[in-house]
């Protein structure tokens, strides 16, 4: 028997060519988002359906269960991200910057598509609505290659996508899910001339991965491995609520407390302030310090001594480090060693060391007195986001409108000649 092997490259000629013509109204453009946020809504039971075939293939303690799981809440919260971009200003078309030079050439600076984006992510169905509204506001083509885990949902999700554009007569190449098998993954980091630009979402692996094979420009979502420091001056009620809420409101997201950083000064407090998480069952792993505050102040069956592999861990789980520090200096060489430039946050009532940490902590978000859970596109009031980038060429945090555009000069004249 002879095996065949799939040419993906007519995916990505059929996605180019759909870009070229690519051109809806702003009208238009937002009548599909606004009628796929409705439909989301109509077929959730559909939805539902499709995504218990992925989980039920799913061990429910993966730390990627919660992440595939969609919910009618989950999805009427991504309908709503969804209305949310379409009712979002225009981004393509801004005149950016605009000059007239001494010999009369006016210049400007104008906003325009990536173009084609790739995105490559594990079990996250909700990526798959995100990435199509965000790349049809701004007037990009998407190719998505979701992981073999959210299979059946990704599939779903992209019926109901191109049942929207085919009723609005836009063609359903707009959005491509790719085959699962890995060769699809391989072909799509080749896909020189037809992709713009990738982007990776999932853990650490994946990104690495994709960084380090890609022919394509890559703009790197990293993972989250992140720090709240609870200064000696930080209000306790406030730094409990806090960080109770960073660690626990979903512990699968990558804007989730790993680490927690107290100063030696606040140690007698440290079991006041971590006594809700007992309810929800947070496995902690504390230095020396730590340990003896904690001992007898909480579940000994959730409390353990950290090793060395602990801190700069992201746990995706009902798990966390505290590390004890010295100083404001030593809190941020800490962080400094371990971060993953994602989040970082200060709970603190001392100005000069709030703007102290905020200067000098390298990540993409960095807070004072919240919890790092906000860190995400809707919230950012970005209607949504591609994904949060730790890097810092091109884009940086959360990714919204304005990350998928780039810019055209447009020079006009009357017959200028360069001498």
């Amino acid at each position: 028997m002879t095996g065949t092997t799939t040419d993906y490259s007519v995916y990505f000629k059929n996605a180019l060519a759909a870009g070229q013509k690519l051109n809806p109204a702003p009208a238009l453009i937002n009548k599909v988002l606004e009628d796929l946020a409705a439909a989301a809504i109509t077929q959730t039971e559909y939805l539902l359906a499709e995504n218990q075939k992925d989980l039920d293939r799913m061990d429910p303690a993966d730390p990627k269960y919660d992440r595939l799981k969609l919910t009618e809440s989950r999805i009427r919260d991504i309908a709503t991200d969804i209305v949310n971009v379409a009712h979002l200003p225009d981004p393509l078309g801004l005149v950016l910057a605009e000059k007239t030079m001494p010999n009369s050439l006016n210049i400007s600076k104008i906003s325009v598509p990536l173009g084609v984006v790739g995105v490559i992510y594990e079990a996250r169905p909700n990526v798959t609505f995100d990435v199509f509204s965000l790349c049809f506001k701004t007037g990009n083509i998407c190719i998505l290659k979701g992981g073999s885990d959210a299979h059946f949902s990704n599939q779903a999700i992209i019926s109901i996508i191109h049942q929207v554009l085919e009723k609005n007569n836009i063609n359903v190449n707009a959005a491509t899910l790719l085959p699962v098998e890995r060769e699809a993954t391989e072909a799509l980091l080749n896909a020189i001339g037809y992709v713009d630009v990738l982007i990776p979402r999932g853990s650490q692996q994946l990104i690495d991965y994709v960084r380090q094979n890609s022919k394509v420009p890559v703009i790197e979502t990293g993972a989250g491995i992140v720090h709240t420091y609870f200064d000696e001056d930080a209000d306790l009620q406030k730094g409990t609520d806090i960080i109770f809420n960073a660690k626990t409101r979903r512990v699968s997201v990558c804007n989730a407390l790993d680490c927690l950083i107290i100063h030696k000064n606040r140690l007698a407090d440290l079991p006041a302030l971590i006594k809700p998480m007992a309810a929800k069952q947070v496995e902690i792993y504390a230095d020396n310090d730590a340990y003896y505050a904690l001992k007898g102040h909480y579940p000994q069956e959730l409390l353990n001594i950290a090793e060395p592999e602990h801190f700069g861990t992201e746990f995706l789980s009902h798990k966390m480090a505290i590390k004890t520090v010295n100083s404001l200096e030593e809190a941020l060489s800490h962080i400094a060693q371990y971060s993953s430039k994602h989040s970082e946050a200060i709970i603190s009532e001392n100005k000069p060391n709030i703007d102290t940490f905020l200067s000098r902590v390298d990540a993409a978000a960095v807070y004072a007195n919240v919890s790092t859970a906000f860190t995400d596109g809707a919230q950012f009031g970005l209607g949504a986001e591609i994904g949060i980038s730790t890097q810092k060429l091109h884009a940086r945090g959360p990714m919204g409108l304005a990350e998928l555009t780039s810019y055209k000069w447009v020079i006009k004249g009357n017959g200028q000649i360069r001498s």
